[in-house]
């Protein structure tokens, strides 16, 4: 009884323990801020995006990357070239 008790308190402290939170990035550039663009014109003037999950990505235009919610902000001109 004793070690069922133990058992149920030991899943209870460690159901209840929160995980520690990442550290909140520093992104730099243009910040995409709401309400989003739905539609966008064709420009083209290429922008390259810092991704809210990491990374970047290139889009055609400010508004296109925008548009995207991955997207957390964007710097003008085209993504450096990965080697």
């Amino acid at each position: 009884m004793r070690v069922l008790l133990i058992g149920l308190i030991a899943l209870a402290l460690t159901a209840c323990g929160s995980k520690p939170t990442a550290e909140p990035s520093v992104v730099s550039g243009t910040q995409c801020s709401g309400p989003r663009p739905q539609v966008c014109t064709m420009e083209y003037n290429p922008v390259c995006a810092t991704l809210v999950a990491g990374g970047s990505k290139q889009y055609a235009s400010p508004c296109n990357a925008c548009a995207d919610d991955a997207v957390a902000a964007y710097q003008m001109g085209g993504c450096p070239a990965l080697e």
